[in-house]
C-alpha cells in the first residue's frame, strides 16, 4: 500500500509539473485619439479615431511543452474600435490572427489565418508599423504594414541559422476540383544580426478580391478600382533597415501587380521608402518618412503617382503607455486626380490631403 501511495504522489508530481510548463497570455492594444484632416470629400474634418499609431486588439497566446525541445502553441487575436466597441476586420471574431501549431529546434509549423510574408518580415522595416498606420504605402497596396491575413493557411519558418531564417506559406482554396482557385503562396528570407535587418519576400494570390479582401473592394482609392477583376495580385519586394547609435535608418522597396485587372490589362504599382528615426532619450522616439508610389496602367498607359511626407513623435509615459503624434502630407500627380492617406476614412476632393494625430496608446 505504501508503494501504491508513492507511485500516485509521483504521478501527481509529473502531472503538476506538466500543468506548470502551460501557458497562456491576455494581452492586447488600446490606441485611442484626435485625428484632423484637411480634406474629404471637399470638407475638412475632426474625428475620434482608434488605431493611428497601432491597431487596437486583444489577444490570447498559448504554449505547451511537450518535451524533448517541441511545444504546441496558438495564437487568437482580435481587431476593434474602442470608439464604438465594434469588432474589427469585417467583423470577424478573430479576425486579425487565429492558428495552432508546434515548435521544435526544426523550426515552427502553424495552420491557421496568418500572416503572408510581405506583411510578416518587411514589414519589421517601414514606418506604417513601426511608427503609425498612416505612413503605409497608398492604402497599404503591398501589404507590408499587415492589413491582410491569409485564411485557410499553413505556414513554416525555419530556425535562425548564421543570422539567416526563411518561411514559407500556402492557403488552400477548399473548392473541390479547383485546387489553386483563391489560392495563395508566399516565400521570405530574413537576415537579422548585430545592427543590421535585411529581408526580401514575394507573395502570389489567385482572385485576390474572394481570397483575400473578403469581396469587398478596399477603402483605398489609389487600387479599390483594380481588385474586383484581378485575376491575381503578385507582391514582391525587398528592404533594409540599420541602426547607428541612436539612429535607425530603413529603405524598402515594393511591387504589386494586377493581372488583367482593368480593360483586360495589368496594372502596376511601385513603391519606394525612407525612414529615419531617432532615440533621442529612452522615452522619447522621433521620425521621418519620405514614400513614393509610382503606378502603370496597361491598358491606358496612365500613370497614377502618390507622394507622402511623414513625421513622428512618440514620448513614452511607462513601459506600457505612451502619447504620441503623427502628421502626413500626401500629394497625388500624374494620373491620379484624388489622394487619400492611408487609414483615413474618404479620399480627398483634389490631389492633395493632410492629416494630423494626437493620440494615447496603451499596452497590456
Amino acid at each position: 500500500m505504501k508503494g501504491v501511495t508513492c507511485v500516485v504522489a509521483s504521478l501527481c508530481a509529473v502531472s503538476a509539473s506538466a500543468y506548470a510548463q502551460s501557458s497562456v497570455t491576455l494581452y492586447g492594444i488600446i490606441d485611442e485619439g484626435i485625428t484632423y484632416t484637411s480634406n474629404q470629400k471637399g470638407h475638412s474634418n475632426w474625428q475620434l479615431q482608434s488605431g493611428g499609431a497601432s491597431i487596437s486588439r486583444w489577444g490570447l497566446r498559448g504554449a505547451e511543452d511537450l518535451g524533448g525541445g517541441m511545444k504546441a502553441v496558438f495564437v487568437l487575436e482580435d481587431g476593434f474600435d474602442p470608439s464604438t466597441g465594434n469588432i474589427g476586420n469585417n467583423g470577424a471574431l478573430f479576425g486579425r490572427q487565429a492558428y495552432v501549431g508546434l515548435t521544435s529546434r526544426y523550426g515552427a509549423l502553424t495552420l491557421g489565418r496568418q500572416y503572408e510574408e510581405m506583411g510578416d518580415l518587411l514589414s519589421k522595416i517601414n514606418a506604417g508599423l513601426n511608427w503609425s498606420v498612416y505612413f503605409a504605402h497608398a492604402g497599404d497596396i503591398d501589404n507590408t504594414a499587415g492589413s491582410n491575413r491569409i485564411n485557410n493557411a499553413v505556414k513554416y519558418v525555419s530556425p535562425v541559422v548564421a543570422g539567416f531564417s526563411v518561411a514559407g506559406l500556402y492557403s488552400f482554396g477548399g473548392q473541390a476540383g479547383q485546387f489553386s482557385t483563391d489560392s495563395v503562396k508566399s516565400f521570405g528570407l530574413s537576415y537579422a544580426r548585430g545592427p543590421l535587418y535585411a529581408a526580401a519576400a514575394y507573395t502570389y494570390i489567385k482572385n485576390p478580391y474572394t481570397a483575400v479582401f473578403n469581396s469587398v473592394a478596399p477603402n483605398a482609392v489609389s487600387f479599390a478600382a483594380y481588385v474586383p477583376n484581378a485575376q491575381s495580385q503578385t507582391i514582391a519586394g525587398t528592404g533594409a533597415q540599420y541602426r547607428f547609435g541612436n539612429a535607425t535608418v530603413g529603405l524598402e522597396y515594393t511591387t504589386t501587380r494586377f493581372k488583367k485587372a482593368f480593360q483586360g490589362g495589368d496594372v502596376r504599382f511601385d513603391n519606394y521608402e525612407a525612414n529615419l528615426g531617432y532615440q533621442f532619450k529612452p522615452d522619447l522616439l522621433a521620425g521621418i518618412v519620405y514614400v513614393y508610389t509610382h503606378g502603370k496602367i496597361d491598358s491606358t498607359s496612365e500613370s497614377p503617382i502618390y507622394r507622402a511626407l511623414g513625421l513622428f513623435t512618440d514620448y513614452y509615459l511607462s513601459k506600457r503607455t505612451d502619447i504620441y503624434a503623427a502628421a502626413e502630407w500626401m500629394k497625388a500627380g500624374g494620373s491620379a486626380t484624388q489622394a487619400q492617406i492611408t487609414y483615413d476614412t474618404a479620399p480627398s476632393s483634389g490631389r492633395s490631403q493632410g492629416i494630423l494625430r494626437v493620440g494615447l496608446r496603451h499596452k497590456f
